[in-house]
């Protein structure tokens, strides 16, 4: 590490819990710590080693990766504080079944978390928090922020002073802009997708060269935003809501447990 002084801060998600606003409202108009914007986190190792600053915040969401990618964080230093934001899990996993579908997925919302059998897109496996908060507990010596996605739509100053006393940083409530960052699409905006779309997300290949990754994601981002900018010139044929409302409550009721764990866990363990 670049000095034995600096401080490192880690803000890992989750997906789906305002880390797009953080990220591009609020991180960067913090005073007294370094923030790197997220486009350059995979360089996070060299970026602490140059040492160019003696406080660092870097931000990435991560849901599935979680695990993998924060074992990265404390291989570099397990004086690291964490910052994790969760969200009740009926209300996370609906958030990410509608980016699936934007994306090109074809799964309803009952296969891609199947409940029965665990065939869906997304695992049983991939929903526990508690797990991740263990993780975080066991592989890191400093206390870590845990914040609840509920509380920030409650008392967004609140919720972002608590941050920045953990961060020992410093800003002005009243320049952060709190409108949202992306356009919440229509539940027919997505079902046009979905039926429209050529593309089939859990079909797709994966590629090891970074910039055929990128052209095939930008031609297929277009596609389908093509599609959700006319869908609303296209008849309704179902009316429906695309997140099944019990399947939701099912969901809620599985994970019941977890959720209180994290609770207690926030309660005894959290800065």
């Amino acid at each position: 590490m670049g000095s034995q002084n600096q401080e490192l801060y880690f803000h890992v998600g989750l997906g789906k819990t305002a880390s797009t606003f953080l990220q591009s409202r609020f991180f960067p108009k913090l005073r007294g710590i370094h923030y790197t914007p997220s486009n350059i986190y995979r360089f996070f190792p060299k970026i602490v080693k140059k040492g160019q600053y003696d406080r660092y915040l870097f931000s990435r969401e991560f849901d599935r990766q979680f695990y993998t990618e924060t074992q990265k964080i404390a291989n570099l230093s397990k004086d690291t504080h964490i910052i994790i934001i969760l969200r009740r899990h009926d209300s996370w996993i609906a958030s990410q079944y509608r980016r699936y579908v934007k994306n090109g997925g074809k799964q309803d919302f009952e296969e891609f978390i199947d409940l029965d059998s665990d065939n869906g897109a997304w695992k049983q496996k991939d929903l526990y928090f508690f797990p991740m908060l263990d993780f975080i507990k066991n592989n890191f010596t400093k206390k870590p922020l845990v914040l609840f996605h509920e509380d920030l739509k409650k008392d967004s100053e609140k919720f972002l002073s608590r941050i920045a006393e953990y961060l020992e940083a410093e800003y002005s409530f009243d320049e952060i802009n709190q409108k949202p960052k992306h356009t919440a699409y229509s539940d027919h905006q997505l079902r046009s997708v979905k039926k429209y779309s050529p593309i089939n997300s859990d079909k797709e290949k994966h590629y090891s060269n970074r910039v055929l990754t990128f052209i095939t994601y930008r031609s297929k981002w277009l596609l389908n935003h093509l599609i959700l900018y006319v869908a609303p010139l296209i008849p309704k044929s179902n009316t429906d809501s695309l997140v099944d409302s019990d399947h939701q409550k099912r969901i809620a009721e599985f994970y019941d447990k977890d959720w209180e764990k994290c609770i207690e866990f926030a309660q005894k363990y959290s800065a």
